[in-house]
């Protein structure tokens, strides 16, 4: 007899990780208020690449390292508080561009990768949605599968975070949004930090 989830099909995994993920992020997730900041500042496909390479990423961690990644919560909250932090400043520092309908005209398609990588694979460790997929690839005893299922609910959630960031983009003005994202970026600094100790 089969034990846990390993008698299930990849597909099934798939789907199951899937829904998993994207239900803990859509609830308990801090990151959608970033992306949509982040979707503020760059190119639509620029933010959803930095963003999914960096979901990937994670999920990938959350395979790998299943057991271990719960036991650094303190310095995975330092992390996040100061990544935060950091985009905050790059966000408030970098003057304003022109803005057309796939955003920021002058933007390095690049520079704003980096910027989305690092903003969300720095930050939030050990959250809800790498448990639940390191959950299921222990108890089913694959990795593709619950990497394939997290990564793919991550990118979504990504791309709904964005479509609100992208609608703010197009209502109000320049000064406005950099002063939102900053703001966004500083709060959930502020709320790292205080995951420190609690």
């Amino acid at each position: 007899m089969n034990n846990g989830l390993s008698g299930f099909s990849f597909g099934y995994l798939v789907v199951v990780s899937f829904w998993t993920v994207l239900l803990a992020e859509l609830v308990a997730d801090k990151s959608i208020y970033g992306i949509a900041s982040l979707s503020l500042r760059f190119r639509p496909a620029a933010v959803f690449t930095g963003i999914t390479l960096a979901y990937s990423g994670k999920m990938l961690a959350a395979v790998l390292l299943a057991k271990v990644l719960s036991q650094f919560h303190f310095w995975t909250d330092l992390l996040s508080a100061v990544a935060f932090f950091v985009s905050a400043i790059i966000i408030w520092l970098k003057e304003p561009e022109p803005v057309t309908k796939e955003g920021p005209a002058n933007a390095s398609w690049w520079r704003a990768i980096v910027v989305c990588f690092a903003s969300v694979f720095l930050t939030e460790w050990g959250d809800p949605s790498q448990i639940a997929v390191a959950a299921l690839s222990v108890k089913s005893h694959l990795m593709l599968a619950p990497w394939l299922g997290g990564t793919l609910a991550m990118a979504v959630k990504g791309g709904l975070a964005m479509l609100v960031g992208i609608t703010l983009r197009d209502r109000l003005p320049q000064t406005t949004l950099r002063t939102l994202a900053t703001a966004s970026f500083c709060v959930l600094g502020i709320l790292a930090l205080r995951g420190l100790w609690n």
